[in-house]
């Protein structure tokens, strides 16, 4: 079954109510993760490499999978590689909670990584149903789920993480089940047959598939755009939770408060207001405005002495929540209808690429630092480098939609 044109409304509800899920079984495990990779780790810079240690496995493995299951959604359709990916969380979750060790964590996260794309294909399907005009709202829409998710998931984390370090898996395993049963009773597919492309191995690897990305007309140095500030935000992801422990003594209870109101204030940008802003402002200016606002927020996180400051600048970073849709848009329209799988395959490794080098680069700046005393300004050493990622991706996007108008 897949989504006739007179049933493309109703598909992206459905298509909704499943990142919403996934990401609510993500949003469980984020508080309570370091702290799991601290139970098996002897001081708190073996902690923070540690902690490195299994998100760069999870990335590498979904770096060299990601085009492969994006170019498989082209050719089978996007239904059955969203239930492999709703699997794999599965057997990521549960495997974490029954780890013994560093060695298995690692392992768990290897195995999750290569069978989940979820935020790929969701987007593919999204814009199989959506007119190239509409997606940066739709995407939007989505990345408001992922919000709502992240509301609700990390404070049910934080607190069952605070009765025991292996509930908040238990709990998220659970949602990836009922994610595959909801996926395979009620998700409809959206890709016609018609629409399908052969799979080739050949155009599926990852350096391939990346190379074909940065040769789409209209994306050039967007690819560049996607790659600095998806590093940014998986230094962010890496460190934050360390970085609030080190420098405010946070636990997993105000940890999962904080990720809450990044849900909140993501829900309610992508949800609300980035609709209201497309109808004024085109996807172009809307990016270039994000990414200022967001090198400003990273900026503000690194020199916060207290941790109310955290929340204060989650809440006026309110344009650098638009980054994300407004340029995966414009990367969606420029590619064909029989190769969205592929194309958003090839930013979803870009991103994995990117979270691969995150922890490379994020655990040993928090390491360097982790000695200093609670509320010193260097500690916030991450995020200073994620503020200037940003500015060199500001810089990039300039530098194209300028070119870009030139030769329009």
């Amino acid at each position: 079954m897949f989504v006739k044109s007179s049933a493309r409304q109703a598909a992206m509800p459905f298509i909704m109510v499943t990142v919403l899920i996934d990401m609510l079984a993500i949003g469980l495990i984020i508080p309570v993760l370091p702290s799991l990779v601290g139970k098996f780790s002897g001081s708190q810079a073996d902690q923070a490499y540690w902690y490195g240690a299994v998100v760069l496995a999870f990335g590498i493995a979904n770096f060299f999978a990601s085009p492969i299951l994006g170019a498989l959604s082209d050719r089978y359709g996007r239904r059955p590689v969203l239930l492999l990916g709703f699997m794999g969380l599965g057997i990521s979750f549960f495997g974490t909670a029954l780890a013994a060790g560093l060695g298995t964590l690692v392992a768990v996260r290897v195995v999750a990584g290569a069978m989940q794309a979820n935020a790929a294909i969701a987007n593919a399907y999204v814009a199989d149903i959506t007119a190239p005009d509409q997606r940066a709202k739709r995407f939007g829409l989505l990345g408001a789920m992922t919000g709502a998710g992240f509301i609700i998931g990390p404070v049910m984390g934080g607190l069952l993480g605070a009765i025991d370090l292996q509930l908040p898996f238990y709990a998220a395993g659970t949602l990836a089940l009922l994610n595959l049963a909801y996926g395979f009773f009620v998700l409809p597919e959206s890709l016609a047959p018609t629409q399908r492309k052969a799979f080739h191995w050949k155009r599926a690897n990852p350096f391939a598939a990346l190379l074909a990305l940065s040769q789409l007309k209209g994306v050039g140095p967007l690819v560049g755009v996607v790659a600095f500030s998806g590093l940014a935000q998986f230094i962010l992801y890496t460190t934050w939770v360390l970085y609030t422990t080190f420098k405010f003594g946070w636990g997993p209870v105000q940890n999962g408060w904080s990720l809450a109101a990044v849900g909140v204030v993501q829900a309610l940008v992508q949800g609300v207001l980035l609709g209201m802003l497309l109808k004024h402002i085109s996807p172009q200016r809307l990016a270039v405005m994000g990414l200022v606002s967001s090198a400003l927020g990273y900026a503000l996180w690194g020199a916060a002495t207290a941790g109310w400051m955290m929340f204060a600048v989650i809440a006026v970073n309110l344009l650098g929540g638009t980054v994300t849709a407004a340029v995966q848009s414009m990367i969606s329209s420029a590619a064909d209808s029989k190769s969205q799988g592929q194309t958003l395959g090839a930013v979803a490794a870009l991103n994995s690429l990117m979270a691969v080098l995150a922890p490379l680069i994020g655990a040993p700046l928090l390491a360097l630092v982790s000695h200093l005393p609670k509320g010193d300004w260097r500690i916030g050493a991450p995020f200073y480098f994620c503020a200037a990622l940003q500015v060199v991706s500001l810089g990039l996007a300039v530098w194209h939609f300028r070119r870009h108008r030139d030769q329009g």
